[in-house]
């Protein structure tokens, strides 16, 4: 919530509800006032910066304040007096304020903290570095020369603030050491370098990984080095908090060892030699049959499986045509989920369980494997990969091969570290969404919405727009995720598909459900739904009330942001300021008219929310920094799912006879 312009205010009360709340950021936000001594007995708060505000009075720790607490910020504040029962451990920063203004002030909490960033980089462990190393060789602390595996950890909210410390340092690395070990993998020492604060005020740290005992490491290393630090089986200490890891292609596997070369005598080779003249004779009529044979066995199969013939290294007529998508063995993708252990486990859908992995390159992947006994067809399936391969767009998820393979059908994607729209809109994920984050999150999924529609080919309906099917990568640029109810649109079918009612209650166009005619503008009323889940945090049905119905009877278009003070998020609700937050309103609303006729079409919406931007002094052109059930129809003709009172009354159990759950 931070550099907002709020209108000024006391800090609020029910804050201090909230209990497990970790971290608490909100600098120049237009607080003043005391700070609540509520504040510090929330049990697992760990972080307080409330930096550039108008804070005054005393500062009261109480006598109960949290165990947790590792630094509270409230410098450049107006406050005069600390009061402070017991021993404070906390890193307390009060630089700025009036009782740092006085001659005599030198305490240590009026001290300049050190700088954000550091040169810290892991000392050689009393040993001498080598003089130099081969090309792109690193030494290690230990100092041996050899090709590390190399990446970034951001730590999205540590409680410290002195990056200068080494010793937070020499923490991490024996942690991950311990796991490394604990996890048997090949790891000889680890560095750690550049520690530096990102404008979203992430904790970046450089990583490097050495091998132990050789000097580069091999696939199934690299593969069970990402997945341990992908899938956080490695806890770091707990100052440093949540994180995640991205790492860096490893282009430095060694080839495969020839085999060696063994002499053979001269007799050996003349009994070979006879022996083989009687052999070939066998052989010939043997080949003769198995010909045969196998002409038989490729018609039979090629029935059953249009994968039968494919040879991908030949590209055989069997061979999907696929654009930048590859294959995958079965074994290969075991391999990078760790035998798609539990913990690799991130989720379930319509399609079967999802799993994080890291293939040996290092990359994280995303494994949508199906359910067993339920799969699809394998030519439907050969062509779902031959459609999502043509999907090229920086604001949609990338579809990096797929395995049909031992009965298994999985599609591997690229994986996206922050999760979902809901996981931030809910708290879960830990990333604080302001105004403007969250018009930049909307404009990206706009425009992998409009890709889809017009510049995909051949153009695609998503059919499933939800928060949930909204990730957010590294830098939280949105990215549009989850074709498994995907229908791709003809040019004789721009106007409409009759199809089996598919997708989500709360955000399914409400047209599409009564009539089975699937079009654009049924993903345009999904997408004013996540809209209005955007400005609320809210779910589209919540406790029987509808979000569409809920926003429409608070707002008043004559009063400052339409009245709608009451259903907005809090984190954003408190300002008076967001500016374009109306116009928003007006196209979220234009987006969920009844009739898709009414709804503009995702390029228009894209343009009003640059627009929107424009005028809340945003570049839209600038990198940015579910309870709902799904359903299939399987009846024409059903009434509208929402306006119905009934709906509001129960929790949708009267549409049992029309839907089936997914």
């Amino acid at each position: 919530m931070s550099n907002n312009s709020f209108k000024p205010s006391e800090i609020p009360p029910w804050f201090s509800s909230l209990q497990s709340l970790t971290t608490l950021i909100m600098q120049d936000t237009g607080l003043q006032g005391v700070v609540p001594t509520e504040i510090f007995s929330i049990p697992q708060i760990e972080t307080v910066v409330l930096s550039d505000n108008g804070l005054n009075g005393t500062l009261d720790f109480g006598a109960a304040y949290s165990t947790h607490l590792q630094l509270i910020d409230l410098s450049n504040n107006s406050i005069s007096a600390v009061t402070q029962r017991g021993t404070l451990t906390a890193n307390l920063i009060l630089l700025g304020n009036l009782i740092c203004l006085e001659s005599e002030a030198t305490l240590p909490y009026c001290n300049h903290p050190t700088e954000s960033n550091s040169s810290y980089t892991t000392p050689p462990n009393n040993c001498m570095p080598p003089t130099t190393c081969g090309p792109d060789q690193t030494s290690s602390p230990n100092c041996k020369c050899s090709y590390p595996y190399t990446g970034i950890l951001s730590f999205r909210a540590p409680s410290f603030s002195d990056l200068g410390n080494s010793s937070i340092y020499t923490s991490l690395q024996s942690s991950m050491m311990v796991s490394f070990e604990s996890n048997q993998l090949p790891v000889d020492s680890i560095s750690l370098s550049n520690p530096n604060k990102n404008s979203d005020n992430y904790l970046l740290v450089s990583l490097e990984i050495f091998p132990s005992g050789v000097e580069r490491f091999n696939r199934s290393g690299i593969s069970r080095i990402g997945f341990v630090l992908s899938n956080q089986t490695y806890k770091p200490p707990h100052s440093f908090g949540p994180y995640f890891f991205i790492g860096n292609n490893y282009d430095f596997f060694s080839d495969a060892q020839k085999g060696k070369h063994k002499s053979v005598s001269i007799g050996l080779i003349i009994g070979v030699s006879a022996g083989g003249c009687f052999l070939v004779l066998l052989l010939v009529v043997a080949g003769l049959y198995a010909f045969r044979q196998k002409g038989r066995a490729e018609r039979a199969t090629k029935k059953n499986s249009p994968f039968a013939s494919w040879d991908p290294d030949k590209g055989s007529g069997g061979c999907p045509q696929l654009k930048g998508a590859r294959s995958f063995t079965f074994e290969e993708l075991k391999t990078c989920t760790n035998n798609f252990t539990a913990t690799a486990n991130i989720g379930s859908g319509g399609y079967g369980m999802v799993y994080r992995g890291s293939l040996p390159n290092g990359q994280l992947v995303a494994i949508k494997r199906s359910q067993q006994g339920s799969t699809q067809g394998a030519n439907e399936f050969k062509t779902e990969i031959e459609l999502l391969s043509r999907v090229h767009h920086k604001n949609v998820v990338s579809l990096i091969g797929f395995c049909f393979d031992q009965g298994e059908q999985m599609l591997v994607y690229e994986y996206i570290v922050n999760g979902t729209l809901k996981d931030s809109l809910s708290g879960r994920s830990g990333i604080r969404l302001d105004w403007m984050r969250r018009l930049k999150i909307i404009l990206g999924a706009a425009r992998g919405l409009q890709y889809l529609h017009d510049l995909a080919d051949p153009p695609i309906i998503h059919r499933d727009v939800k928060t949930t099917n909204i990730l957010l990568d590294e830098r939280l640029n949105a990215k549009v995720a989850d074709f498994g109810l995907s229908k791709p649109l003809g040019d004789a079918d721009r106007t409409h598909v009759t199809t089996q009612v598919k997708g989500t209650m709360g955000y399914m166009d409400p047209e599409y459900y009564m009539t089975q005619q699937l079009t654009e503008k049924s993903d345009v009323y999904s997408f004013g739904i996540v809209m209005l889940e955007l400005i609320t945090a809210r779910n589209p049905i919540e406790k029987g009330k509808y979000i569409v119905r809920e926003v429409k009877e608070a707002m008043n278009k004559e009063k400052v942001l339409y009245n709608l003070h009451e259903v907005l998020d809090p984190i954003i609700g408190l300002s008076s300021e967001l500016q374009g937050l109306e116009r928003f309103v007006d196209v979220a609303l234009r987006c969920v008219e009844e009739t898709g006729i009414q709804r503009p079409r995702m390029s228009e919406v894209v343009k009003e929310i640059e627009n929107i931007m424009e005028l809340a002094g945003f570049n839209p052109n600038a990198e940015s920094a579910s309870t709902s059930e799904s359903y299939e129809g399987k009846s024409k003709g059903h009434d509208h799912p929402y306006l119905k009172d009934s709906l509001f009354n129960y929790s949708g159990g009267h549409l049992s006879s029309n839907l089936e759950a997914k």
